[in-house]
């Protein structure tokens, strides 16, 4: 019978990309496998889903997608968590019976090696062992973040407190100590239904048969090591770890034309332009869109930056929905697409990101921190300016400024506002200052780096290798 892995993302957009990347590079190293993608429907707008799905089977067709029906919560299902996270916990767990009816008919014709689950799929390992498949984790997060789940049992039974009430910065092994406010938010609070799931998902993890992350040695070397070693859980099993990344998509979703924001690249001169892109889920408030263009405009910086419609709660940092098109002249700064339109673009909702990274105009990314946009940026070789706005993002910030020195923060108030002064600073400091310039230096080594890790003899390459060897061994 035909060798087969399966799958199973959760139902956000960067999570699924970065699954399907792992899926196509499974294939490179064993052409012969076949990769089954299990598509649940998703708890709430996260992306374009149907038109990169429909780009991939286009073009890879030894990945078959396998969509579940559509599930809804049960009339009596209730919560008081505000994280979104805790519907997404809720509908992967009533997807169990459609994860175990479509494994088993895979395995009727098929000899399934691992069922690899996205970290918030965890209810599936049940699924997993109740058809003796080996369980496998696959984190779309970096090496940084994993360090910190792995380590949260550890916090919840050492502190009676939740990471919210910490007074001091949080240590933990392999990366520097963190802020308790840049904890992603449904971990502050012990109490909280999203917590909980996150914690079940950790406990389960320690016992799966492995940890597949999105990341490469150089790159996170210490948080490798510490997660390697087992000290991010004293006491307990470590299961195998293989970082098998960067794993980059070179298309997201796109028609295939030429975009506005290419072409007008073409026109700009060599590393001038800082590129500000927040994710398929950031947005801001439209006060916030027009202090970004008053720094903006301030700097003297050419800049390309895509703009997504505002959230009318100023608090909110992730669009859970979609938000209704509006004019790019209401939302910005009065006057201010006529007197930059010389030296900048502002584009609606999306850009070819991976393109526009790759374009040699562009010398500065002001980015949300997202793991997937890191490693584009990293691919690049572009330095960033890190402004993370909502789930682990706060974590990377603190590897890629602290850590690893490939970007520069941006300051935000207690309440999470960045004033026009710091957006001015900060691009001119990234395009302009020998700190930008060494940040420059640094990304640059590390694009070698990441090019390195996936050639053959390579770190991610290796390890990829020691992942389909352990097949073999069942």
């Amino acid at each position: 019978m035909k060798e087969a892995i399966v799958l199973y993302p959760a139902a956000f957009f960067g999570h699924l990309i970065s699954m399907v990347e792992f899926g196509k590079l499974l294939l490179t190293h064993r052409p012969s496998l076949s990769i089954h993608i299990l598509i649940t429907n998703q708890a709430y707008a996260a992306g374009p889903t149907t038109a990169y799905i429909a780009s991939v089977s286009a073009v890879v067709p030894s990945i078959a997608f396998h969509f579940f029906p559509a599930t809804t919560l049960p009339p009596d299902f209730s919560t008081t968590s505000p994280n979104h996270e805790t519907l997404a916990f809720e509908l992967l767990r009533l997807n169990n019976p459609n994860v175990h009816r479509t494994v088993t008919s895979i395995s009727t014709d098929h000899v399934v090696h691992g069922l690899v689950i996205d970290f918030f799929c965890a209810a599936a390992d049940t699924v997993a062992r109740e058809l003796n498949i080996p369980c496998y984790y696959f984190f779309t997060s970096g090496a940084c973040f994993l360090t910190f789940f792995l380590y949260l049992p550890t916090l919840h039974d050492n502190f009676a407190i939740s990471v919210k009430d910490f007074d001091a910065p949080i240590d933990v092994p392999g990366t520097p100590p963190i802020q308790p406010s840049d904890v992603v938010k449904p971990l502050q609070d012990r109490y909280d239904d999203a917590y909980k799931g996150f914690l079940d998902s950790s406990l389960k993890m320690q016992t799966s048969a492995g940890i597949i992350v999105n990341t490469f040695e150089k790159l996170e070397r210490r948080a490798i090591g510490a997660i390697r070693d087992g000290e991010c859980v004293p006491g307990g099993p470590t299961p195998p770890l293989y970082w098998i990344g960067p794993l980059i998509s070179s298309r997201g979703g796109d028609d295939g034309r030429s975009p506005e924001s290419l072409t007008w690249l073409d026109s700009q001169p060599r590393g001038s332009v800082v590129f500000l892109c927040f994710g398929s889920m950031g947005v801001f408030s439209v006060e916030q869109l027009k202090e970004i263009a008053t720094g903006l405009e301030r700097s003297g910086q050419r800049f390309l930056w895509v703009v997504r419609s505002p959230t009318k709660d100023k608090d909110q940092k992730a669009a859970t929905s979609e938000v209704p098109d509006l004019d790019l002249e209401s939302l910005l700064t009065e006057g201010f697409l006529e007197r930059t339109k010389d030296r900048g673009l502002v584009v609606k909702k999306w850009a070819p990101q991976v393109a526009v990274l790759s374009h040699p105009s562009v010398g500065g990314f002001v980015t949300h921190c997202g793991w997937n946009s890191v490693l584009e940026a990293v691919c690049a070789g572009v330095p960033m300016l890190a402004w993370p706005l909502y789930a682990e993002q706060g974590h990377n910030r603190v590897q890629l400024v602290q850590e690893t020195k490939i970007a520069l923060p941006v300051d935000e108030s207690e309440d999470g506002w960045v004033s026009s002064e710091e957006v001015e600073k900060r691009v001119r400091e990234l395009m302009e200052s020998e700190e930008g310039k060494m940040v420059r230096e640094r990304v640059l080594v590390m694009k070698e780096e990441a090019k390195a890790a996936l050639s053959p003899g390579g770190s991610s390459r290796s390890a990829l290798a020691g992942l389909v060897d352990s097949w073999k061994r069942e």
